[in-house]
C-alpha cells in the first residue's frame, strides 16, 4: 500500500488481461537502505528504490509509463519509436506479447533494414513487434503532423495508438506520479536518470512537501529541463513539485560509458551486490556519490536513487 493509503492500480481503466497473462507488476517496488562509507562519512543515508524489480520482462520504470498508455489504447495496436538498442521498444514489444496487443516499432536508421537484427531488435521481433525502419532525417521530424501521418501510413499503422519515443507523454507522466507517492516520507532528495524526462516529471509531481527530485541527464544538449516542464504542463497544466536537472554526469552522451564510469559501476556492484545498468542507473549513482563527496547535501539528508532498470537481459 502506498503512503497515502491507496493501493496502487497501474491499469485503472482496463479489465484484467494482465492477470490472465501473468502480468502482475510488483508494486510498490522495494525500497532498501544501502550502507556505503562514502555517504556515511558525510552523514548522508542512501536508499535504493528498486523499480528494476517491478516485472522481469518490462524493464524498470517502463511499466509505469506504458501502463496508462495501454489503458488508453484499449486493445488497439501500439506504434512507437526508438533506436536500434531502445529499451522502450523492447518493453513495448514485451507488453504487447503478454497482453496480446499488436505492436509496431518505427526504428531510426533505414540502413539497418538490410542487415541482420541485433539482439535487441531480434528480441522485439520475437515478441511479435513489426519493425519499420526509416531514414534518420525523417525520424528527426517524426513529431511534425504531416511526417507522422506519412510514417504511420507507410508502416501500416493507420488507426494505431501512438506512444512517443521513450514512452514519455502526459499519460506516462501521470503513471509515474505513483513513484513519487511511494517515496513520500522516505527521502529528502530523490535522484533519477533521465532520457526523455517523463519519469522525472511524474516523480516530482508525486513527491510530498519538502522533498526534491534531481534529474540526472544521460544525454548532452541541455534541453531536458524544458522537456520536463513541457510534459508537466501537458499532464497537469503547470509545473509541479520541486525538481531540477543536472547536466554534469552524462559521461559524454547517451550510451557513452567511459572507463571511469565503468570502473565506478563495477565497484558499486562489488560493494553492494547490485547489478548496475550502465546507461542510466550508473550515471545517477555516480552523480549522487560525487555530489555527496562534494558536500552538496547537508548532514542528516536521506537520498533515494531510482534503479530504473537492470543490465541488458538480452
Amino acid at each position: 500500500m502506498s503512503d497515502n493509503g491507496r493501493v496502487p492500480r497501474p491499469f485503472p481503466d482496463v479489465p484484467e488481461p494482465e492477470a490472465r497473462a501473468g502480468l502482475r507488476p510488483r508494486l510498490p517496488s522495494p525500497l532498501t537502505e544501502t550502507a556505503d562509507a562514502r555517504f556515511a562519512r558525510r552523514g548522508v543515508r542512501l536508499l535504493l528504490k528498486r523499480d528494476d524489480l517491478i516485472h522481469p520482462e518490462l524493464v524498470g520504470n517502463k511499466w509505469r509509463k506504458l501502463a496508462p498508455n495501454l489503458a488508453a489504447a484499449r486493445g488497439r495496436a501500439l506504434v512507437t519509436f526508438g533506436g536500434a538498442y531502445s529499451n522502450h521498444l523492447r518493453a513495448t514489444a514485451a507488453a504487447g506479447r503478454l497482453l496480446g496487443v499488436p505492436t509496431i516499432g518505427v526504428v531510426r536508421g533505414d540502413e539497418l533494414a538490410g542487415r541482420p537484427l541485433n539482439r535487441s531488435l531480434a528480441r522485439c521481433a520475437a515478441d511479435g513487434m513489426r519493425l519499420h525502419f526509416v531514414d534518420r532525417s525523417t525520424y528527426r521530424s517524426k513529431r511534425e503532423p504531416e511526417v507522422l501521418a506519412r510514417l504511420l501510413a507507410d508502416a501500416g499503422a493507420a488507426g494505431a495508438y501512438v506512444v512517443p519515443e521513450g514512452g514519455s507523454n502526459a499519460r506516462a507522466v501521470e503513471g509515474c506520479t505513483e513513484l513519487g507517492r511511494e517515496l513520500r516520507g522516505h527521502a529528502d532528495v530523490v535522484g533519477v536518470a533521465c532520457g526523455t524526462g517523463g519519469t522525472l516529471a511524474g516523480l516530482a509531481a508525486g513527491l510530498g512537501a519538502g522533498q526534491r527530485a534531481l534529474g540526472v541527464a544521460v544525454l548532452r544538449g541541455g534541453f531536458l529541463a524544458r522537456e520536463v516542464e513541457a510534459l508537466q504542463t501537458a499532464a497537469f497544466g503547470r509545473r509541479r513539485g520541486d525538481w531540477e536537472v543536472t547536466d554534469r554526469f552524462h559521461a559524454g552522451g547517451y550510451a557513452r560509458v567511459p572507463a571511469a564510469l565503468e570502473a565506478f559501476a563495477e565497484d558499486f556492484e562489488q560493494r553492494h551486490g547490485l547489478p548496475v545498468e550502465r546507461l542510466y542507473v550508473a550515471k545517477v549513482l555516480h552523480a549522487l556519490t560525487v555530489l555527496t563527496e562534494e558536500g552538496a547535501f547537508a548532514r542528516g539528508t536521506t537520498l533515494a536513487a531510482i534503479v530504473t532498470g537492470a543490465p541488458d537481459p538480452v
